[in-house]
């Protein structure tokens, strides 16, 4: 807490604080997009909330994150290309 108060977070940090919520926010539009069948509104919507949580994850060196991020996205290219 005296690090938010003192504003000594890391700028790696402050950018994936604020890059994890609006990736995150961008993906519930995409579920609300795919519930109101709003395509392919829904899946632009999932790859960028895909994308920004694989650069978190790359900021934050966690490979989990990479692992299933990297192959959401890659997945979901491919479909958009051959769909």
């Amino acid at each position: 807490m005296q690090a938010v108060m003192n504003n000594t977070i890391p700028r790696k940090d402050q950018i994936a604080f604020v890059l994890k919520w609006l990736a995150s926010i961008v993906q519930i539009f995409g579920y609300t997009a795919t519930a109101l069948q709003l395509t392919p509104l829904n899946m632009y919507l999932f790859l960028v909330g895909i994308f920004g949580w694989l650069v978190v994850g790359l900021l934050w060196n966690d490979r989990a994150i990479i692992l299933i991020h990297f192959i959401a996205l890659a997945a979901m290219v491919f479909g958009l290309v051959n769909g």
